[in-house]
């Protein structure tokens, strides 16, 4: 083969890998030299799609509930106030007493005697200062004397209300309507001064009694109307007659009394009950627990969509919940709510969202088909 055909050969093998190469060479600009420059389309991340929900907010009435408990609206013990033999009980253990009733009566004998006596000796003491006083009067006895003769017929006197209220003590009467619930005495027992007789407790009006925590304390006020329903299923209505200024310090929870009436002692104490006590109703959304979030700072809201798909974090309150879902306030009375995707998306954050479908009734077996 010719040589000139040799070196055209080579020149072609040379310019073929220079030009597979892709090199072309500095670019010349002036007296320099600079690379090429490629232009790179920028590629936009995709937007993440979330699911969202249209909510509007409807009145919801709120309501407080209490595990509590029936108590007497009165409970007090009948103590003896003189001492003596219980002579009398007229009242049966567990039975109604009328206020003023006697409950139990002890032997009256020795006040009797003592007041008979302490009546004699008041006539005497009266004699003596009248006679006195007209003596007096003729300046037959001087003014100390007619002074201690006084002072004798007031000792006499107060000797005798004594007596007669120690006569009127062995009667322990009943201070108020109610049931006599506890007679630790029977007839025949001797009784000292503060020896407990009887308990007489007042059922009518009857108390509910619960515990309300320190947040709910704040929306309760005496008068409030409210309601309980009983552990044997009866329902009864009244009114709180008392809220605690001051928080248990065991239990940091306010005492509340609800006051029902309870006429024919029909209701007994000491049974458990639920108190309800209804609050002022609230514009809130009705929404699955599961949309519940928890912002950086720990408050609990939810995350929605704006106009401009953008996410937006809303704090919430919760104002009652169900097995199924909670109702919250705190948000625009119209939102878009993030259903799923929530967790994964910032305040902030531009997304594409996507409308839940609208939930379909499913008809029950033995409905009627449509015509």
């Amino acid at each position: 083969m010719r040589p000139s055909i040799l070196v055209a050969l080579a020149i072609a093998v040379l310019i073929a890998a220079w030009i597979g190469s892709g090199y072309v060479g500095p670019l010349r600009h002036g007296n320099g030299t600079q690379p090429l420059p490629v232009a790179v389309e920028p590629r936009a991340e995709p937007l993440i799609r979330v699911r969202v929900k249209d909510s509007e907010a409807v009145p919801v009435e709120r309501a407080i509930v209490l595990n509590g408990r029936t108590e007497p609206a009165r409970r007090v013990t009948l103590r003896a106030e003189v001492a003596g033999r219980v002579l009398e009980l007229p009242v049966p253990r567990g039975a109604a007493v009328a206020g003023g009733e006697v409950v139990a009566r002890l032997d009256p004998r020795d006040r009797q005697a003592v007041l008979r006596h302490a009546e004699a000796m008041l006539a005497k003491a009266s004699v003596e200062y009248e006679a006195g006083r007209k003596l007096q009067q003729r300046s037959f006895m001087a003014e100390t004397e007619l002074a201690g003769k006084l002072a004798a017929f007031e000792e006499a006197r107060a000797r005798v209300e004594r007596a007669r209220l120690d006569l009127d003590h062995t009667e322990i009467r009943a201070p108020f309507p109610g049931i006599l619930d506890h007679r630790p005495v029977e007839i025949g027992d001797f009784v000292e001064v503060g020896d407990a007789v009887g308990t007489v407790l007042e059922q009518d009006p009857l108390l509910v009694v619960g515990d309300a925590a320190e947040v709910d304390a704040r929306e309760l006020r005496v008068g409030m109307a409210g309601s309980a329903r009983l552990v044997t299923g009866e329902r009864v209505e009244g009114r709180v007659r008392f809220l605690a200024a001051e928080a248990d310090a065991a239990t940091r929870t306010f005492r509340l009394e609800l006051e029902v009436p309870n006429p024919g002692y029909r209701l007994p104490a000491g049974t458990s009950a639920v108190i309800r006590l209804p609050l002022e109703p609230v514009i809130a959304h009705e929404v699955s627990s599961a949309v519940l979030v928890l912002d950086d700072a720990g408050e609990v809201g939810v995350r929605a969509v704006d106009e401009s798909d953008t996410v937006r974090f809303h704090p919430v309150g919760i104002v009652r919940t169900s097995p199924d879902s909670v109702w919250l306030a705190g948000l625009p009375e119209r939102v878009r709510l993030i259903t799923v995707g929530q967790g994964f998306v910032h305040d902030g954050q531009r997304v594409e969202p996507v409308v839940e479908p609208p939930t379909t009734a499913v008809l029950p077996d033995d409905a009627d088909a449509p015509s």
